[in-house]
């Protein structure tokens, strides 16, 4: 029977390692089009391509979560994993879309730094969850995470003050406003990822 229970259980470290790259390449994706701003519909096609290879795997790990009896670690942190770095990559792919349905012409300076601070944590989380299976040196990946959080609360909240401090049409603060917030969320997604990965490793060691 273990011989049956062991690659079960191994298949959810593979599943989540699947998400967590196309998760970073969707993030990458999203710097990369802040950085050089010349096709953001033809981004945008791409980022909702990565997207639904995203629900495809959530998919598969809630299905998977729901037949077998037995788990690597607790049921509700796989979900919460699962769920949480879907909602990362909901909010990449939609911060794509804004920027395109907002007609932006140039991306804001502080649009630009938090997607950089976003595809920084993609990369360190995409590293955790490739050795999640292992649980151990993990901590400085979750503790870099919520140092690069506390970097995106600041431009946050800078990005936002000075919306209020220029001469911007009301429309177009609207506009600022709803892609700050959007991307502001990522990044506190990414810390949430952060601490499920603590709480996993502390439960399971």
């Amino acid at each position: 029977m273990k011989l049956n229970l062991v690659p079960q259980e191994r298949e959810y470290f593979r599943l989540f390692s699947e998400f967590a790259a196309n998760l970073d390449q969707a993030a990458q994706l999203l710097a990369a089009m802040m950085n050089d701003f010349h096709d953001p519909k033809g981004t945008a096609r791409q980022m909702l391509e990565l997207e639904h290879v995203g629900d495809k795997i959530v998919h598969d790990i809630v299905r998977r979560l729901n037949k077998t009896f037995i788990t690597p670690f607790d049921r509700e942190d796989i979900y919460d994993l699962a769920s949480t770095l879907d909602e990362i990559l909901d909010s990449i792919e939609a911060t794509a879309d804004m920027m395109v349905l907002y007609r932006i012409e140039t991306p804001a300076r502080q649009a630009v730094e938090q997607a950089a601070v976003i595809a920084k944590q993609t990369a360190v989380l995409k590293t955790a969850i490739d050795n999640l299976e292992k649980r151990k040196g993990l901590d400085e990946h979750w503790i870099e995470v919520h140092r690069l959080e506390n970097d995106g609360d600041r431009l946050y909240r800078d990005a936002v003050a000075e919306l209020f401090e220029g001469h911007m049409t009301c429309t177009d603060i609207i506009k600022w406003k709803d892609i700050y917030s959007t991307l502001e969320q990522a990044i506190d997604d990414s810390e949430h990822v952060a601490n499920i990965i603590e709480s996993i490793v502390l439960k399971n060691t």
